[in-house]
């Protein structure tokens, strides 16, 4: 997973090395979409988990 972060951190200093901050935050926001698109494709999440309140989370 350490190689994963270093990959994507890489990622992000080309983007805004070269591209400027708006490449930057493009980057980054695509990776945040992938990273959660992955996660359900994984079975780790379900669509519920975004819409439930924290009382229900408890239970």
């Amino acid at each position: 997973m350490a190689v994963v972060g270093m990959i994507a951190g890489m990622a992000l200093a080309f983007a805004g090395y070269f591209g400027g901050f708006g490449a930057f935050l493009l980057v980054a926001a695509l990776g945040a979409v992938g990273f959660v698109v992955g996660r359900f494709l994984e079975g780790d999440m379900d669509f519920g988990d975004f819409f439930r309140t924290r009382g229900e989370r408890r239970r």
